[in-house]
């Protein structure tokens, strides 16, 4: 069973022939021709989500897995505007998401028809391509053409595309035929990496005595992480690694907010590099953001495949190719070079890291505290997924075990679908999944749970402390009469959504009750779990402020 409509078949044609495998569809009259033609498809995995905005998220989860485009599917009107949030995260951090929007034509838009806005190019300042097409058997080639172009740009530059699709009523004619297509191939630039002159950076960075490496977002790379070897094991070479790296060098430093808060003027002079590389997604610590801008290197490389990032204002070189591929030539031009840079900043490190431990020891039931326990429990060779705010800085304060790989939404730092992609990452990495999120935004993507695919390996840990513990952290809010206008108290618990969602539900108030929970909660079950760690919400904030202090 296949829809009549010629443009349907098309459009269903093209992902077909372009390898898109899975499609995320939300219900609704007007993509009704697509919605028959995917599920009918035998080649086609489809997932039916209610929510536009959890359903996107859920197909970016599965997208940051796979590392293949997701379609997403939905009907016309406001529907399509819920996509956005995760649009523009798949767009900053790199994730191939083809979003198929269906509509009215253009003859019934603005003239008072109901669920019909304006969808052509509505997400044009975060969209890699928007195909805008026709239904008329006169733009048959053209809609090729822009249906073939959309869809090889989302495969080669990782990225979100938009074809917008009007389909004129009737929308439930059916047929037992579907047709192929040709479509067009569209020759894409590819990168030249014989425009990089290597010899001429490894003469530099050959000649520097204090060279830092600093690694964002970056996904699990096995032949990224022996290059690095390299690094680690030069005097003169400092690597600074984020919890989302997933790269885990003995001699790195893995908790940068805990290495630099507490320096003083002179001791950010020393640590000043001269050479800066960088590469990866965005930077959670603000501390190394604040630095590097301030203490600025001589030179700043950035490298990546699609765009420079000149996050320190000091950008000298954009070099455009893989990392894996830069250091897999550059590591044969580079030379040791004599100095106490590494040596001198590790040795702080361990000192930070032995003062980390005495802090925890003496420490009571505290978000903090909360931390410690849970990231010792989690079992080796799982996926990790963390929530933004407080949750991910919080974890960056501690080692990760490396047999992890850690992931969380930092392309645009929002709270608004962690849930949803951490379901769809589980779904699609088969491996168990601990999500660690907080409580604003675990409400706030409540519908996530509003999911028939949620693996039963899957596992949450919300840590609740009754609102945005953040904004007792950051400067400024506790300095203000509307504080509660920031962190919005409230006494919401998930245990009422875990029975309605039907996950098995356990709590936790103290050190002892989180360690006993924490004995049962990984086991394997028939439903997937929710593990909900109240901490005190006005403790927190002067906790974390003493572990500062403690630990220069």
């Amino acid at each position: 069973m296949y829809p009549k409509k010629e443009l349907a078949q098309l459009v269903i044609s093209a992902c077909c022939q372009f390898g898109i495998e899975t499609v995320v569809i939300s219900p609704g009259s007007r993509n009704a021709p697509l919605t028959i033609g995917f599920v009918n498809h035998s080649e086609i995995e489809t997932f039916s989500v209610v929510d536009e905005r959890c359903a996107a998220f859920f197909a970016l989860g599965i997208a940051q897995q796979t590392q293949k485009p997701v379609a997403i599917l939905c009907t016309s009107g406001t529907a399509l505007l819920n996509y956005y949030p995760a649009i523009a995260e798949a767009f900053y951090s790199n994730i191939p998401l083809i979003v198929l929007s269906t509509d009215r034509p253009k003859h019934l838009i603005d003239i008072g028809d109901g669920q019909t806005i304006r969808q052509e190019n509505v997400f044009e300042n975060h969209i890699l391509f928007s195909a805008n097409l026709i239904e008329s058997d006169r733009f048959k080639t053209k809609n090729a053409q822009l249906i073939g172009e959309a869809f090889q740009i989302a495969i080669s530059q990782k990225g979100p595309v938009h074809v917008n699709i009007p389909f004129d009523e009737p929308l439930y004619e059916i047929t037992d035929v579907l047709q192929k297509f040709h479509f067009p191939h569209i020759s894409m630039s590819s990168l030249d990496n014989n425009h990089i002159d290597y010899q001429q950076f490894a003469e530099i960075w050959n000649q520097a005595e204090q060279k830092m490496i600093l690694v964002g977002v970056n996904y699990p790379d096995e032949k990224l992480h022996h290059l690095m070897d390299l690094y680690a094991e030069d005097e003169s070479v400092l690597i600074l690694t984020e919890t989302t790296s997933n790269l885990h060098q003995e001699k790195a430093i893995n908790s940068i907010d805990q290495l630099i808060f507490s320096l003083n003027d002179q001791e950010f002079e020393s640590l000043r590099p001269e050479i800066l590389i960088t590469f990866g997604g965005m930077i959670v610590s603000k501390k190394i953001k604040s630095f590097l801008r301030k203490y600025q290197p001589h030179h700043h490389w950035n490298i990546d495949e699609k765009k420079a990032t000149n996050t320190f204002f000091c950008l000298t070189e954009f070099i455009q190719i893989n990392p894996t591929d830069f250091f897999a030539h550059f590591n044969s031009l580079v030379s040791n070079t004599g100095s106490n840079y590494q040596s001198k900043w590790l040795k702080i490190r361990d000192q930070k890291r032995i003062k980390h431990a005495e802090f925890l020891a003496t420490l009571g039931h505290s978000d903090f505290k909360v931390f410690e326990q849970v990231l010792a429990s989690i079992p080796e060779n799982v996926q990790l997924q963390i929530s933004n705010s407080a949750i991910i800085r919080y974890a960056q304060l501690f080692t990760i075990s490396p047999t992890l790989n850690v992931f969380c939404n930092r392309g645009t730092s929002g709270i608004d679908g962690s849930t949803s992609t951490a379901i769809g990452a589980a779904f699609a990495s088969k491996k168990q999944t601990i999500f660690i999120t907080g409580d604003l935004s675990f409400f706030y993507d409540s519908n996530a749970l509003w999911n028939k695919n949620i693996p039963k390996n899957f596992r949450i840990i919300l840590i609740n402390n009754s609102g945005g513990g953040i904004f007792k952290i950051i400067p400024g809010p506790k300095n203000t009469n509307v504080l509660p206008y920031f962190e919005t108290p409230h006494c919401l618990t998930a245990e009422h959504l875990a029975k309605m969602f039907e996950f098995d539900y356990l709590k936790a108030f103290s050190t002892e009750s989180l360690q006993e929970s924490l004995g049962l909660f990984y086991d394997s079950s028939e439903r997937p779990k929710i593990l909900e760690i109240f901490t005190p919400s006005n403790e927190n904030s002067d906790i974390l402020n003493q572990y500062f202090k403690f630990i220069r």
